[in-house]
């Protein structure tokens, strides 16, 4: 069964970000794309509605959008938010990374 999870933390902030955007309908899209400084970018932006192939994972009242090609780089991963002194953001924990770049965005599979 293919899984993500996103932490509580994370649908806290994910929650917030849509309530200052005044977004009432939709998700958010999760999606990995070619390109960063480690060969594959996360995608991550707001979607009105998902698309007829999408998997759709809903955590409280957040819901979260993956395409079939993203789900086999985002299968397992765990996508949470982080504070400390120097960065504050959302963490891409992804077991399919094998290598990742400084600043967590990129990662090679």
């Amino acid at each position: 069964m293919t899984m993500i999870q996103v932490t509580p933390k994370a649908v806290e902030k994910i929650r917030a970000a849509f309530k200052r955007e005044g977004v009432t309908q939709g998700g958010l899209r999760l999606g990995v794309l070619g390109g960063g400084c480690s060969g594959l970018s996360y995608q991550f932006k707001f979607d009105p509605k998902p698309r007829t192939t999408d998997k759709v994972f809903q955590f409280d009242d957040v819901n979260v959008f993956v395409d079939p090609k993203s789900m086999v780089y985002l299968d397992g991963m765990t996508l949470d938010w982080k504070d400390s002194l120097i960065h504050s953001g959302f963490v891409f924990d992804n077991p399919h990374a094998k290598r990742g770049c400084g600043c967590g965005t990129s990662f090679s599979a």
